[in-house]
């Protein structure tokens, strides 16, 4: 009785409760994007997606009993063997996954489907946590970089070989939290700049582009300073920035499949592709999401849903249920929780007095703030269509279990906060 009391004292209910909602949210939005008004189906039915969604949450909920009762050094000390297991699942599932979707990334399992890259991110966050908290290791120092980098993005390449753009992408999220813990911000700066002009590679001629980094280069140069040194760097960034844009473009013309460049093509322009084709799922979102209006028709009665226009409506376009049948103010309320959520995991990353603790927090907040800024800038128009879940709300075993664990084992640290980790 006295340990359970301890629990319920030191676990953080804000984020239970905020965890709750969205999962009990996202159930009932599965249903409605699964729901046919001609036959007797309920939501318990697990011929649905909606009923066998409920056994995973039941998983969920025996999940969050075992992370609360382990010991919670263990995450730290087991990160390394937990990190090398789902490389080799990653690779195993090269061999002998089952292949939907083009892509060879489920172990099918009969009764359900295991994605191992969804819980690779898991292993990652903890490895790359008990890495980067070791005092030995400088994130101002160029190898230390390389090898959190190198952390990063191994399983990256075991996931791009399924091919999963998608899951692959959602790894850059562990940069971030990088930052927080030395790493120069000049990666950012570069970062930034380079996505801009690829951005710009895509919408401009490189002629227009030569002229744009010229008028850049020389603003700079009258504003800053005119010293030799100045205008030789400036000079340099002028030439790399060109020579990016004209290597980006011959790559993304010569080397990415057509059916990617589609889906990248029709955010900048909806006729350029064939609507029927790579522009079919956005438009169709975009139709469903504006049907919505303020209020939305009401629950199971969007027409989108009901008649199954949009394709993956339960899982990567489950918003354009939400927005179609709750409308604008429905789809304000879970945005809100989800930023609830995220300032609430920063807010208890940074009261941790562990670097292990904090980092590993701040890695929960950046994979949920990518997964739920692509999954709905993809769904809208202003992301290319990557088949990203959206944390807590699709419908899946391995995206809900994967984050259900990546929540609570924080939460578990959370509760420890004052005790020291050991490895």
């Amino acid at each position: 009785m006295r340990r359970r009391d301890s629990i319920l004292k030191n676990l953080d209910w804000p984020i239970v409760f905020l965890y709750i909602i969205l999962v009990v949210m996202g159930w009932f939005n599965i249903f409605a994007s699964v729901y046919d008004p001609e036959t007797a189906f309920n939501i318990f039915d697990i011929s649905l997606n909606s009923g066998r969604q409920l056994l995973f949450i039941g998983g969920s909920v025996i999940l969050i009993v075992v992370i609360l009762l382990l010991d919670f050094r263990i995450y730290e000390s087991f990160a390394p063997y937990l990190y090398l297991l789902f490389i080799l699942l990653l690779m195993g599932v090269l061999v002998f996954g089952a292949k939907i979707n083009g892509a060879r990334a489920w172990f099918d399992l009969g009764i359900f489907r295991l994605q191992p890259s969804e819980f690779t991110k898991l292993a990652t966050g903890l490895l790359l946590a008990r890495y980067v908290s070791n005092n030995n290791v400088k994130l101002t120092e160029f190898k230390h970089q390389l090898i959190a980098l190198f952390i990063i993005f191994l399983p990256v390449g075991f996931i791009m070989l399924q091919p999963d753009l998608g899951s692959s992408l959602i790894f850059f999220a562990f940069v971030l939290p990088l930052f927080r813990e030395g790493l120069p911000a000049i990666y950012l700066i570069v970062a930034g700049a380079f996505a801009i002009v690829g951005v710009l590679t895509l919408l401009l001629p490189l002629k227009i582009i030569i002229i744009i980094a010229l008028i850049v280069g020389i603003i700079w140069v009258v504003v800053t300073s005119r010293s030799v040194s100045n205008i030789v760097i400036t000079s340099l960034l002028i030439l790399l920035s060109v020579g990016f844009s004209y290597g980006f473009g011959y790559a993304f013309e010569n080397l990415v499949p057509k059916y990617q460049k589609d889906r990248i093509l029709v955010i900048f322009d909806s006729n350029s592709v064939d609507p029927l084709g790579a522009g079919y799922n956005l438009n169709q979102s975009k139709i469903a999401i504006g049907s919505g209006g303020f209020s939305g028709k009401g629950f199971l009665e969007g027409t989108q849903t009901k008649y199954g226009y949009v394709p993956e409506q339960s899982t990567d376009f489950i918003f354009s249920t939400l927005a179609e049948e709750h409308g604008w103010l429905g789809s304000f309320v879970v945005i809100a929780l989800f930023v609830f959520l995220m300032i609430r995991i920063t807010v208890i990353a940074e009261r941790q007095k562990f670097k292990f603790a904090r980092f590993y927090g701040y890695a929960v907040a950046a994979i949920i703030f990518f997964h739920f800024t692509i999954n709905i800038a993809m769904t809208i128009g202003l992301f290319p269509v990557v088949g990203i879940p959206l944390p807590f709300f699709s419908y899946g075993g391995s995206s809900l279990w994967s984050f259900t664990i990546m929540l609570f084992v924080l939460l578990k640290m959370d509760m420890h906060r004052t005790q020291v980790l050991s490895r």
